[in-house]
């Protein structure tokens, strides 16, 4: 989501000179006064599915694991679990690992720059789950797939990992622009702070491992004038990361310098399979040499457990589907091995932080909790991280998280409170229920793990039935005048009109699941809500979204339906609308959806783009005469929001196609696991 809509997770907590002190949030929600109102105070509480980093000075060098001195310091400062984990981390570089794909009914995406992945049989099912019937898109066969893990002796490949070009943009001109960043749910800007193992196992081999496919597309799609426009609006947007924040996180257009979050190239690695999309090969190409010759996880930095999966591996998985590039499987590989530590809690319920150089996991210093959505919004990237690889642990760790979270008691009609301990595994702060910022993805993600699987684990889709009944009974309210549709929140059964621009994600995800043979009736409301989404865009004199807005339930005397709190005016160049439009026009063939998402690209272009290069978000969307640049480009504008533009103006139902491919909340494509 946000590719949009991703939505939940514990506050990230970064170095900050050694002080980590607890937002006023945090002592608000256990005395029961009920969420943060604003998105000042929403701010520091997180955002959707995305977490709240603390600030903190440059990633330091990375730690040398083979130095025998060191480890024995590690292992007496770090619990034994920790330098088990280190142990681990000190084997050999997974570069010199040789992968084949095996991908199961992929179809690639249609302007290919690179050769694509053969089709393959492979599969896990989610254990102990009944067979849904499958519908007609789907070839029958038995409810539980075997997992074939690649061929690692074989050579074939796409492309060399040597013989890169070693020029990369903007490194002279970077290293003095260092800065770290505060992000708090999904990227929501809270103050900048200026600053500067063991080898892997080995699955069992397949009988008959199968070997790369390559295929050229000679001749690209032809393109509409809105796609035209969309490619025009990244080139804009990636010539000011290039130029001023090349290899860093995000882009600060206005400055004319970037920010870092993990140090790891942020809004790279979410923008490959944009461009891989949109067929821009030289971009591609230039940013596949930064990855094979730059990205390197053995660094001694904090990373956000759920961030980092949908952005960094969920774009790495991705973009190896639609490449065939392996080099994008091993380093997805590494990084995914390097985030298990999080999962070493006595519940099994991941920590939100992990290190990703030393493996020490933690939760944030003022709590124990992880936010359910960070918990439950993780499961589509391990799960095929284990299908690419053979390699079973990924799979096992997020599902025993999800499995956990059915049988967990505080729920109302299917909706789940918005935290959970990482000790006793319980929910915390009961009777909080809202769909925006630390729970949306969780029902998104029930959903999507559903289609993922082929349609057996029925487990999954039976939650996300009750959730969908829990939410219709409990937090669909109309507004005053026009009696629009919107979903609302729930404290200790007193509801709030106010809805998050997060929860946009809802219509898209109701009219997906209709699409794969869910009740008529979801459309009803996905329509109601799509509409409720664009007003909320169209009500604001720049024609963008604020982050929160509150409906009236009483007649108004302006004639408007929403109100819009001083510091909840701000716009973050979220992906969730156009999102949604995107799945509506897929799912219904309706074309005011490309009409409403071509005006929000036009006020996009009007109000927040920079002339130097990027986009920036903007801190007052009533305010057309000023806007206020917050000088900062979110890399999901690059992942989510410009993609979703670019399927949306498509008329080729095949680019990317819903009975082919699932989103992650990132809105990175992963194949859905088809029966064979």
């Amino acid at each position: 989501m946000a590719g949009g809509r991703c939505g939940a997770c514990a506050l990230w907590n970064r170095r900050m000179g050694g002080v980590r002190p607890a937002p006023l949030w945090r002592f608000i929600l256990p005395l029961g006064l009920g969420l943060p109102d604003t998105a000042g105070e929403r701010e520091l509480a997180g955002r959707r599915g995305r977490h709240v980093p603390a600030a903190g000075v440059g990633a330091s060098p990375g730690l040398h694991l083979g130095d025998p001195e060191r480890r024995r310091e590690l292992r007496q400062q770090q619990e034994p679990a920790a330098a088990l984990v280190l142990e681990t981390l000190s084997g050999k570089p997974t570069e010199e690992r040789k992968m084949m794909p095996e991908v199961p009914g992929l179809k690639p995406a249609n302007p290919p720059v690179l050769p694509a992945p053969q089709k393959a049989d492979a599969s896990p099912a989610f254990s102990k789950m009944l067979p849904q019937r499958p519908r007609k898109h789907f070839r029958r066969g038995p409810p539980h797939l075997q997992i074939r893990a690649p061929n690692t002796d074989s050579k074939a490949g796409t492309q060399g990992d040597t013989k890169e070009r070693a020029a990369a943009p903007g490194d002279a001109h970077q290293k003095e622009n260092t800065q770290r960043t505060i992000i708090s749910w999904r990227g929501a800007v809270i103050e900048p702070e200026q600053g500067t193992g063991l080898p892997l196992r080995r699955a069992e081999a397949p009988a008959k491992p199968s070997p790369l496919v390559t295929r050229i597309q000679k001749e690209p799609a032809l393109l509409n004038e809105r796609q035209e426009g969309v490619i025009e609006a990244f080139r804009h947007a990636w010539k000011g990361y290039r130029q001023f924040a090349w290899g860093h996180d995000e882009l600060r257009p206005v400055s004319r310098s970037f920010s870092e979050w993990f140090g790891l190239g942020l809004t790279l690695i979410d923008a490959l399979d944009t461009m891989w999309i949109l067929g821009l090969k030289q971009e591609f190409e230039e940013a596949r040499t930064w990855v094979s010759q730059k990205l390197n996880f053995k660094k001694d930095v904090d990373v956000n457990l759920f961030e980092s999966t949908i952005r960094i591996l969920g774009g790495l998985l991705s973009t190896y589907h639609l490449s065939g590039d392996r080099l994008f499987l091993r380093k997805a590989k590494d990084f995914g091995n390097r985030l298990m530590p999080a999962f070493m809690t006595p519940s099994k319920i991941p920590y939100s932080d992990v290190n990703i150089g030393t493996g020490v996991a933690h939760p944030p210093q003022w709590t124990s909790d992880s936010t359910v959505s960070e918990v439950t919004s993780i499961q589509l990237e391990f799960r095929e991280l284990s299908r690419l690889t053979g390699v079973k642990k990924f799979q096992e760790a997020a599902e025993e998280v999800t499995r956990h979270v059915h049988h967990l008691s505080g729920k109302k009609d299917g909706l789940v409170p918005m935290f959970i301990n990482t000790h006793s595994g319980s929910f915390t702060h009961l009777g909080v229920f809202t769909l925006g910022a630390r729970a949306d993805s969780y029902y998104e993600y029930l959903l999507k793990q559903w289609i993922q699987g082929g349609k057996q684990e029925t487990q999954l889709l039976e939650d996300y039935l009750a959730a969908i009944e829990g939410i219709k009974t409990h937090l669909v309210r109309h507004s005053e005048p026009n009696k629009l549709t919107f979903i609302g929140e729930l404290t200790h059964d007193r509801f709030s009109a106010k809805m998050d621009h997060l929860v946009c994600f809802l219509p898209g995800t109701l009219a997906l699941g209709v699409h794969h043979g869910l009740p008529a009736d979801h459309m009803e409301l996905a329509r109601a809500l799509m509409e409720t989404c664009y007003q909320m865009n169209r009500q604001m004199e720049t024609g963008l979204s604020p982050e929160i807005v509150h409906f009236n339930l009483y007649p108004p005397t302006d004639n408007l339906d929403v109100k819009v709190k001083p510091a909840d005016r701000h716009n973050l160049l979220r992906p969730e609308t156009v999102e949604s439009l995107f799945y509506l026009y897929r799912t219904t063939g309706d074309r005011k959806y490309q009409d409403w998402g071509w005006e929000i690209l036009q006020s996009f272009n009007k109000y927040t783009r920079v002339p130097s290069g990027g986009y920036t978000s903007i801190n007052n969307v009533q305010n057309p005469h000023k806007p206020e640049p917050r000088d900062k480009m979110e890399s999901f504008f690059l992942g989510e929001t410009l993609k979703y533009l670019y399927l949306l103006f498509s008329d080729d139902q095949n680019l990317l196609s819903l009975d082919t491919y699932v989103f992650n909340t990132e809105a990175h494509p992963l194949p859905i696991w088809a029966l064979s």
